[in-house]
């Protein structure tokens, strides 16, 4: 069975991690906080104290941590302690310049970039869907590994390094902070204008308007529940990773409305919870 290294296990790692274990999967675990990786050694998971240690002679290696710099310093420790012909998983969301670092971080060993679309839930049932670019030679050890986390795979192209499906993540992402604000904006105006915001969800249910992910986002904001599925300094963060791949090829106005919401929100203490609560920025100046 293929061995598999995992650094970080936060709120998408760590469910992710414990459904490759499921499977029956090998995984040595990593985590810049110990503590979020010390528990899945319950499920079966090896902790390891450092990258390299959880890379040792390991087949694949996946990374899944919040950002580019994070991500190039962990798995330039970790690659040189891999076994002969292993591959490199890129699953986390590091933008376009993130992912040029990698590769070049990567050295001799074959990269493969491949972020997933989904949330927390998803991750826990292994309902993702894995968008992955890397060469035809590689996919048959890597993807009993993406059948494991997700409902599907999306091959993009063969080469990791024209980031393929990191383009393709970050305008699924666009659309996603874009909406989840949208839902925020539309709830707070119901307040202001005496609207009971549970009613605005109970008119657009089941018409062309309506979205399982409004109404996800717009019941947790009527119940003040913003346990973080998805957090909104990493949703802020992918924000950042829009306008920068963006650059001045096209105009993204709500993008940019998208990254002042989450700005505000964030310097008002809303930054560990739920992306939901840009809700807030309507309140801040």
């Amino acid at each position: 069975m293929t061995s598999v290294a995992f650094l970080g296990t936060g709120t998408m790692g760590a469910p992710m991690a414990r459904t490759l274990l499921g499977a029956g999967f090998p995984v040595r675990v990593w985590n810049r906080t110990r503590a979020k990786a010390a528990s899945l050694s319950a499920d079966g998971a090896t902790v390891a104290e450092t990258p390299a240690e959880a890379a040792r002679g390991a087949d694949v290696l996946i990374t899944m941590l919040l950002d580019a710099p994070s991500t190039v310093a962990a798995g330039e420790a970790a690659v040189a302690e891999l076994a002969p012909g292993a591959v490199w998983v890129q699953m986390g969301t590091i933008g376009l310049a993130g992912l040029a670092e990698a590769h070049a971080a990567a050295g001799g060993v074959t990269l493969v970039d491949a972020p997933v679309v989904g949330t927390k839930l998803p991750a826990e049932r292994g309902e993702l869907v894995v968008l992955a670019a890397g060469p035809t030679e590689v996919r048959d050890r890597v993807q009993p590994l993406f059948d494991a986390i997700g409902q599907r795979t999306l091959w993009l192209g063969e080469d990791a390094a024209a980031a393929a499906a990191t383009r393709l993540k970050l305008v699924v992402n666009n659309w996603i902070l874009t909406l989840t604000n949208a839902v925020g904006e539309a709830m707070a105006l119901a307040g202001a204008l005496g609207v009971d915001p549970a009613d605005f969800l109970s008119a657009i249910g089941g018409t062309a308007t309506d979205s399982a992910y409004a109404q996800v986002k717009g019941s947790a904001i009527i119940n003040g529940d913003f346990t973080p599925s998805f957090a909104l300094r990493a949703a802020g963060k992918d924000a950042e990773l829009v306008a920068e791949a963006a650059g001045d090829s096209v105009r993204l106005d709500l993008a940019d409305a998208v990254r002042e919401r989450f700005r505000r929100a964030k310097a008002a203490g809303h930054g560990d919870e739920d992306m939901a609560a840009a809700y807030f920025a309507s309140f801040q100046d």
